[in-house]
């Protein structure tokens, strides 16, 4: 059986649009779509700290592997910043088991070469809650 639920693991997208919000617009744009109601993971502070140890806190491996695609929502996408974040290790673990991964940011800096290391299926810019709201709408149209 294939999942239908995709889960959306965001981070902030700047100090004015927190990851909760975030990940709202995006789940917005998908059901507005017609996809089900995605399994939401806010990583508020996916730059401080541990970013395994907030994963596991966050019941991450089990939730990824329930969901027909994880989709990840940063600001940033950049090779100086991959290395240890969250988007890092959530594609890694996304590759590893499976599923497929998406992304939107508000910046993609990565080359196509550091974009298929990492397996992302698509990479959406867009930023505000409008613009990811309209992102997910057209990620909606690929899962």
């Amino acid at each position: 059986m294939i999942p239908e639920r995709a889960l959306i693991a965001c981070e902030p997208f700047g100090a004015r649009l927190r990851a909760t919000a975030a990940a709202a617009a995006i789940a917005t744009g998908l059901t507005a779509a017609g996809l089900p109601e995605p399994d939401v993971c806010a990583l508020e502070d996916a730059g401080e700290g541990d970013v395994r140890a907030m994963l596991e806190a966050l019941d991450f491996d089990p939730r990824m592997r329930r969901a027909r695609a994880v989709i990840i929502g940063a600001q940033l996408l950049s090779q100086d910043t991959l290395v240890g974040s969250a988007v890092f290790e959530i594609a890694t673990r996304a590759r590893q088991g499976g599923v497929p991964a998406y992304a939107i940011a508000a910046a993609n800096l990565l080359d196509p070469f550091d974009a298929r290391v990492l397996d992302l299926q698509v990479i959406i810019q867009a930023s505000g809650a409008r613009g990811l709201t309209a992102a997910g709408r057209r990620l909606a149209a690929l899962l």
